[in-house]
């Protein structure tokens, strides 16, 4: 794979990376996320598809991305398809720090050691290529803007930021609203993405122990995340989160 191309997991990371406080948004959830990011980004270079809500190796020449091939690795070594759901929601200890890593290693961030209560270290990560978190933000807009259906980069991604709940991140307020709607509805524009995107939201939900129903296998089957749906806002009442406000971790504190 060449590295012309950014992957769909180092995509997601910038967009959930907040350009002020160096931190990213969602992070439990966003751990999630790149699981399934990677699943995406496999299946776009032809090394694993989907069979029924399960995932197959199809080819086990490696990519040439370290981190994509050692998730083909493990997946090959299981031997037979593997549930979305327990795949996404198996432990996937460091998957953050190691994009981050590795983002930082292309020049894309760079860190800033800091301390929290002015003893523990942490660990800051600001976007030095603005231009390419532009360029990501400025393609899903065009698709929430437009209408038109995107791409299966753009698409997936879309499906994956909304899964995680970037959507309030991206576009907050009231004024964002019709913005994070869209931005759910196109799910609906990618087959792997939408197996994906809803793999992560059932984890999220504590569903992943559960057989999916056919009927709800279909990427066209819209569903909240459970941190969208705990900020869920009736139409014309002003909501409020019974969690409280988006979290927000510093990276390297834990």
């Amino acid at each position: 794979m060449g590295r012309s191309r950014r992957t769909i997991p180092e995509e997601l990371l910038l967009l959930a990376l907040d350009p002020t406080t160096g931190t990213t948004a969602q992070p439990q959830s966003l751990d999630l996320g790149l699981a399934g990011a990677q699943l995406v980004e496999l299946a776009l270079a032809g090394r694993i598809a989907p069979d029924g809500d399960r995932i197959a190796v199809v080819m086990a020449r490696p990519t040439g991305d370290p981190t994509l091939d050692s998730a083909l690795e493990l997946l090959r070594r299981r031997g037979s398809p593997v549930r979305a759901v327990h795949w996404i929601g198996g432990p996937r200890l460091g998957l953050r720090q190691t994009y981050l890593t590795h983002l930082e290693r292309c020049g894309m961030v760079h860190a800033v050691a800091g301390q929290m209560c002015g003893v523990l270290p942490t660990t800051r990560y600001q976007a030095t290529e603005t231009a390419i978190s532009r360029e990501i933000r400025a393609r899903l807009d065009n698709a929430i803007r437009t209408g038109v259906p995107p791409d299966p980069r753009t698409a997936a991604l879309a499906a994956l930021a909304h899964a995680v709940g970037l959507g309030k991140h991206l576009y907050p307020g009231n004024e964002g609203r019709s913005s994070r709607s869209r931005l759910r509805d196109l799910i609906r524009h990618d087959p792997m993405g939408g197996l994906v995107a809803h793999a992560v939201m059932d984890v999220q939900n504590g569903a992943a122990a559960q057989p999916r129903r056919p009927q709800a296998a279909s990427a066209g089957a819209v569903r909240q995340p459970a941190t969208a749906r705990a900020t869920a806002e009736p139409a014309g009442v002003p909501g409020q989160s019974r969690h409280g406000h988006s979290r927000m971790a510093r990276v390297g504190a834990r």
